[in-house]
């Protein structure tokens, strides 16, 4: 079965942009105000990076088709993602407050840091998973740097408090991978799931 439209259960703009990008027609579904979204991102102890954006990304996913059948809407695909920062085993996820973020770009700099982003899509009862992971290195950072970037407020609400499309593509020597799955979204891998879906991109 073909589908003209999906649902988006993200809040993430940069996700909506690229879905544009690959002409993909999408509505969003987001949660409400009763549902605790935060609390599915809360990394379990001792979790490895891959293993929790793609349980947190599985957990976003329940909770949208949820939303979906609660609502009675119409019958498309459901399209989660989530995407984390690690380096090593240590996961950085969105920070606290300007001092946090500060903290997470001083320890990036000057380094080389993955980031994961996970992807599900379901439809009916079935799903489809990618997992798309790229390398980044920061070039050394001065305290200067990294304040007057943290200043404007770009880092807050963005995994390893920086966002490869906005300021912080000047703090970056070297990516290997995909762009857009650092932004948020591999759009070949994307692609590639909507297609099992039913999807035609």
């Amino acid at each position: 079965m073909s589908h003209f439209f999906i649902y988006l259960a993200s809040q993430s703009p940069r996700r909506a942009q690229l879905l544009g990008q690959l002409g993909v027609r999408h509505e969003l579904l987001l949660a409400g105000p009763d549902e605790d979204a935060e609390a599915l991102e809360i990394v379990a102890p001792g979790e490895a990076p891959a293993a929790y954006v793609q349980r947190v990304t599985a957990l976003k996913l329940d909770a949208a088709v949820a939303r979906h059948r609660r609502l009675g809407l119409p019958p498309a695909p459901i399209l989660c993602a989530d995407t984390t920062v690690a380096m090593g085993r240590t996961i950085f996820g969105k920070p606290d407050d300007a001092r946090d973020a500060e903290r997470m770009l001083a320890l990036l700099a000057g380094r080389t840091h993955r980031v994961l982003t996970a992807v599900a899509v379901q439809n009916g009862r079935r799903r489809h998973v990618a997992l798309g992971v790229s390398r980044v290195r920061f070039a050394p950072l001065t305290r200067a740097q990294i304040a007057r970037y943290v200043a404007d407020g770009e880092p807050l609400g963005k995994a390893g408090a920086y966002g490869i499309q906005g300021a912080a593509a000047a703090f970056i020597e070297h990516i290997s991978g995909s762009y857009s799955g650092i932004m948020g979204l591999p759009m070949f891998e994307t692609a590639t799931l909507l297609r099992r879906a039913g999807f035609k991109t």
